[in-house]
Parts: C-alpha cells; sequence; structure tokens
C-alpha cells in the first residue's frame, strides 16, 4: 500500500456493513421458522450461531484471496487464478443456478404474498397468477436501468425497517415463554436439526459482495473485516429476533398446516396475521412481506440480469436489454406459473449449490493463494489450515444434508 492510500480517506464502516447486511438479510428469512419447527427454537439458536461463524469465515478467506490481487478483480478472475478452468466453471456454474433459482423462489414468494393479500381485500386469484403478476411488474423495474432498481429499492429498505418494526415489536409483546421453551407436541428436536442447516446457510449469503468491497475500500482489510462482521452479525441478530417473535407466538403444532400447504410466506405471514387483533400491524406485517421479497427479486434479478448480459455478449442497446430480459425473466417465471408454490424447495437448492461458490471455493482459494503466495506480507485469517479444512467439511456437510433430504434419508418434521 502506497502513501497516498494510506493518506486517504477511508470510506464509511457504516456504509460497508449496511451492504452486507442489506444483502444478506431478504426473504430468505421466512424459511427459517418454518424449516426450524422440527427442532424448535434453542436448537434453531445453536444452528444459526454456528452457521453464522462458518460463513463469516467463509467470506473472510474469500476476503484474504481477493487482496492478493488488484481492486476490482470479480470472482471470476480470483477462481481462474487461483484454482484453474475447471473450478472457474463450475464456480459460475453454481452462481447462474443461485440466482435463477432464487429468482423462481422470490416469484413464488411473491406470489403467495400477493395472493394473501388480495384474499384479505376480498379479491380471489389464482396463486400462479399472482406469481406472474408479481413477477411482470418488478421485472419491468430490471429492465428500465439500474438506477431505476436503486432508487425503488431505497424505498422499499426504508419501508421494511418501518414496517419490520411495527410488525415486530407487536408480536414481541405477545411472545410466550412457553411456547419457545416448552412446545407442544412430540419431544424429538436434534433428528430435524440437520434439513435445517441449508437453509440456514442460504440465510447468510453475502460473498458476491467481498470483492465489491475490495474496490469500495481498497487494500483495508481492518475495515473489511469489521464491515463483514458488523454486516453479518446484524443480519443474525433480525433472523433471532424473527424467531422469537415467530415461535413465540405459534404453537409448534400450527406448523404442521404451514408446511402442508408448502411452507410458502403467505402461508406464515396469515398463520402470525391471526395472532394480531390490530388491522394496521397486520398490513404492516404484509407490507414489510411484500416489501422483503420485492427487493430481494431486485437485487437478485439485477445481479442475474448484467451476468446473462455478459455471458451471451448482449449490448445495452433497447433490443439487447430485450433479449437480456427474456433469458433473464422467463425461465423463473414459466416456474413460478407452473409450480407457484416451490418457495422452501427453491431455498434449498439454492443452498445446494451456494455450498460450492460461497464455502468450498472460497476455502481452497485461500488455500491455494497462500502457496502462491507465501512472500506476501497481507492479511491473513486465523486458525492456519485448520480452519479451511473446517469450512470444506462443513460446506460438504450442508450439501450432504441437503442430498440426504432429498433421499429421505434424513427426517424432515412434517408436525
Amino acid at each position: 500500500m502506497n502513501t497516498q492510500d494510506v493518506s486517504a480517506k477511508a470510506p464509511s464502516l457504516l456504509g460497508g456493513a449496511m451492504i452486507i447486511a442489506g444483502t444478506t438479510v431478504g426473504a430468505g428469512m421466512f424459511s427459517l421458522p418454518v424449516v426450524g419447527a422440527g427442532m424448535w427454537f434453542g436448537y434453531s439458536v445453536v444452528m444459526l450461531l454456528v452457521v453464522w461463524f462458518c460463513m463469516l469465515m467463509s467470506g473472510l478467506l474469500l476476503l484474504e484471496t481477493n487482496l492478493h490481487f488488484e481492486p476490482g478483480a470479480s470472482f471470476d478472475t480470483l477462481t481462474r487464478k487461483t484454482l484453474g478452468q475447471f473450478w472457474r466453471v463450475l464456480n459460475g456454474a453454481s452462481i447462474a443456478f443461485v440466482l435463477y433459482i432464487l429468482t423462481y423462489a422470490y416469484i413464488s414468494g411473491g406470489g403467495s404474498i400477493v395472493n394473501h393479500y388480495l384474499a384479505g381485500s376480498g379479491v380471489s386469484l389464482p396463486q400462479s397468477a399472482a406469481a406472474l403478476m408479481f413477477a411482470l411488474v418488478l421485472s419491468v423495474i430490471v429492465f428500465i436501468s439500474t438506477k431505476a432498481v436503486d432508487r425503488v429499492t431505497s424505498i422499499m429498505i426504508g419501508g421494511m425497517v418501518i414496517s419490520f418494526l411495527l410488525a415486530i415489536g407487536h408480536l414481541f409483546s405477545g411472545v410466550d415463554s412457553v411456547k419457545l421453551w416448552q412446545p407442544d407436541g412430540p419431544q424429538h428436536f436434534t433428528p430435524y436439526l440437520w434439513a435445517a442447516i441449508p437453509f440456514g446457510l442460504a440465510s447468510f449469503g453475502y460473498h458476491g459482495n467481498v470483492p465489491s468491497l475490495v474496490k469500495y475500500y481498497g487494500h483495508r482489510p481492518a475495515l473489511i473485516v469489521k464491515a463483514l462482521f458488523i454486516g453479518t452479525f446484524i443480519a443474525l441478530v433480525i433472523y433471532l429476533g424473527w424467531l422469537v417473535a415467530t415461535m413465540g407466538n405459534l404453537q409448534r403444532s400450527a406448523f404442521s398446516a404451514i408446511i402442508e400447504q408448502g411452507g410458502n410466506m403467505g402461508v406464515l405471514v396469515a398463520a402470525l396475521s391471526k395472532t394480531m387483533p390490530s388491522g394496521m400491524l397486520d398490513t404492516m406485517l404484509t407490507l414489510f412481506a411484500n416489501l422483503a421479497v420485492a427487493s430481494s427479486f431486485l437485487g437478485v434479478t439485477l445481479g442475474l440480469f448484467d451476468y446473462v448480459a455478459d455471458l451471451f455478449g448482449f449490448d445495452d442497446s433497447r433490443i439487447g436489454r430485450i433479449k437480456t430480459a427474456l433469458v433473464t425473466f422467463i425461465p423463473p417465471t414459466v416456474m413460478g406459473v407452473l409450480f407457484p408454490n416451490g418457495f422452501l424447495i427453491a431455498i434449498g437448492f439454492a443452498a445446494l449449490a451456494a455450498t460450492i461458490w460461497a464455502v468450498i471455493v472460497p476455502a481452497l482459494m485461500a488455500y491455494r493463494s497462500r502457496q502462491m503466495f507465501a512472500e506476501a506480507k497481507r492479511f491473513q485469517v486465523p486458525g492456519g489450515t485448520a480452519l479451511i479444512v473446517v469450512i470444506v467439511a462443513f460446506g460438504v456437510l450442508t450439501a450432504a444434508c441437503h442430498l440426504l433430504v432429498m433421499a429421505d434419508i434424513l427426517p424432515q418434521f412434517r408436525g
């Protein structure tokens, strides 16, 4: 780092932390109470703490590799130069799959929330039609420009904060400690822990922003580490608060009906709404859910839109953007119309692919970069090779859990 870099004023720590927190927290949080119903509150807290630590460490390992390259180097560049072409292709494919499957998940979740809202207004609409309506409206915003997404998302985040605080404040006032610590139903909890781990991993996906933070801060590892820690810790606190609010108001047996209906966002919101005597607070919870899924959709699809344009060489002209929009939105929208209740399933598949690019690849890149840049005196994550082995093992375990659940070898809570 030269004298000019040192003397330059560093960007705001809070700004970087908010980027990470905003990326991490999204519609995926609605899956946590549903998949955690089997192991319930205590084990859900332990699972989130372990997953948070492992995902924070994998992000720091990615940062360690990134700091050996010039600010602005992409995830693709880092993978190619440290692990080679095979891992570059595998990593790129896993990122593309995650972006597409999350787009479908948010179309499914968004359709469910729209349907719940319309039902409360006395309007009956098929779930597939609600999903199509949700996708079409928000796709137009992404098609218009990145600036449009930026402006709309900023408004949505402000609305999310206000509606979340109002809704969760009322939910907290109704929390019953007996429901949290002495749930009804069969007293078997640990067997359901494993099926929930992939959803915990999917709730801490921020790794695509690490190269952006290096570009934002330059080679200032101390600031970036603080931003990653604070941002992910904010997400952890929000998730824990959300578990208290949901599991403290709903009986464990109530989740059986939610799961039977696909565990979609609108079903969970409808169940929570019944605990709210005030219509305004019910509206706040519904508004928060709408804004959460919409902002998540815009963030994910903007990344997918740019990825598709770069992959196929579409230019930024009107015709080029139309081509990009068709490739970006038609596949997940068709899936959303045909399979409108696939929110939980899609989040699980996203976690399966994320084990590659957000966990295993960052750990392998850090191991390789320590060999390639052995003489460099740069930032290194404490823990040595043992930590890298732990993170890789965590990624493999998470992928195995999802595959074993799909094969009906690991149990899923049904009530």
